[in-house]
């Protein structure tokens, strides 16, 4: 028997069985609930912010996107497309439609940087790709595999099954103000000549 006691008083109690000397304890069995509404959203929308300001893989495909977009309208329809995708993928896969392993979708999203970089390396040389000509498209597919590791992430800190609905919002909200800190951060810093 173990029993856990979360940082908001919550207490979980699961009974774990042994398998040859071994015990398996799945974390998403020991998942506290936030509490009231209020907490539910801070809570979240701080792990999705983390998440995103802690995430390099995350933050080097922004960082490409913004190296390649020109123009205001473009980056926000780029953005745009791109957290329409990860907050498509995030859902289905929190709420079980989607079903796949952590290391694929974690090699796809570096392979995800690598064709960015491969595109920005073409561009210099006179070859501009398909990154170039339609940034929204390949931020919108990408961004699909990119919902897949938030999704990750976000099960491997645990959901209590009354808050699904309210973590995916307020943990896409957090994701969300994450990413826009970093390119405002981005924009600000090449403004300065930096």
């Amino acid at each position: 028997m173990l029993s856990v006691t979360w940082l908001n008083g919550s207490v979980v109690q699961r009974l774990f069985s042994h398998d040859a000397g071994n015990i398996t304890v799945p974390l998403a069995e020991l998942q506290a609930s936030s509490g009231s509404w209020i907490n539910v959203a801070k809570r979240y929308t701080q792990l999705g912010i983390e998440h995103i300001l802690l995430g390099i893989d995350h933050l080097l495909f922004v960082l490409a996107l913004l190296m390649i977009v020109r123009g205001p309208w473009m980056l926000l329809k780029t953005i745009t497309a791109f957290t329409i995708a990860h907050s498509i993928t995030l859902g289905l896969a929190t709420l079980g439609f989607v079903q796949i392993s952590s290391r694929p979708v974690e090699a796809a999203i570096a392979l995800s940087i690598v064709f960015l970089c491969v595109e920005i390396v073409h561009a210099q040389s006179g070859r501009i790709g398909i990154t170039f000509r339609y940034p929204w498209v390949v931020a919108f597919a990408f961004g699909l595999l990119h919902g897949l590791g938030f999704a990750g992430a976000l099960s491997a800190i645990g959901l209590a099954k009354g808050e699904i609905p309210q973590a995916l919002l307020f943990f896409n909200i957090g994701v969300e103000i994450g990413q826009l800190l970093f390119v405002a951060t981005i924009a600000k810093n090449q403004g300065n000549g930096a």
